[in-house]
């Protein structure tokens, strides 16, 4: 019989179910396939391929009412293949500058899947003149496997941004702050993850 250790279950947390073997990816030097960050929706309207059902499927999120939309895409071309790809990358909209931001973490990498993914999404958060900009001083990766890490550091930023008010409290958007500060944040996200799982298990099994 197959050790089916590393499949345990260690932590459910809202829509987030942790196994053992996830743990691992905190660790050390390993890529991570799985961000935080839920990437199942932005997959679909990337590689929806039913205009009809796409529009069934969008209406419950609506995008219309958001002034900010995170949005990971993977380089999976093959929709039947589980957890596929090699690489992260954000996507963002910011509603104020009508406009998806592409950050980038290893030489511009994924563009097509971001353009994909923007092409439709852009028909549900404005009128589809969204404007499609690169990010080029996004921090790059020093290696082959931080890519998640970046996209979740990057995310974080733009999310702290956003909490002080955008563009209402500051002439310019997160570009400067992601370049500045992007960088010390990926040093430390590996171990701030793994505390905090480490920390919602201790609380859950004091809770039970």
């Amino acid at each position: 019989m197959a050790n089916t250790w590393g499949d345990d279950k260690i932590l459910s947390f809202n829509d987030v179910v942790l196994r053992r073997s996830d743990l691992d990816i905190f660790n050390g030097t390993q890529f991570l396939k799985r961000p935080l960050i839920p990437a199942s929706i932005a997959f679909w309207i990337s590689n929806c391929p039913d205009a009809e059902s796409l529009k069934d499927f969008m209406k419950p999120l609506r995008l219309l009412d958001i002034d900010l939309v995170i949005l990971p895409v993977n380089d999976n071309l093959n929709v039947e293949l589980e957890e596929g790809g090699l690489h992260w990358i954000l996507l963002v909209y910011y509603k104020e500058t009508n406009s998806f931001f592409h950050h980038a973490y290893f030489m511009g990498a994924n563009q097509w899947n971001a353009r994909q993914l923007y092409k439709a999404v852009s028909l549900f958060v404005s009128d589809g003149d969204a404007a499609f900009r690169e990010c080029g001083d996004t921090p790059q990766q020093k290696n082959g496997y931080d890519c998640g890490v970046h996209l979740l550091a990057t995310a974080q930023v733009i999310c702290k941004w956003f909490s002080s008010g955008g563009m209402k409290n500051r002439d310019e958007l997160w570009l400067s702050d992601v370049k500045e500060t992007v960088p010390n944040v990926v040093n430390n996200l590996r171990e701030e993850i793994l505390g905090l799982i480490r920390r919602l298990m201790s609380e859950k099994s004091v809770s039970k």
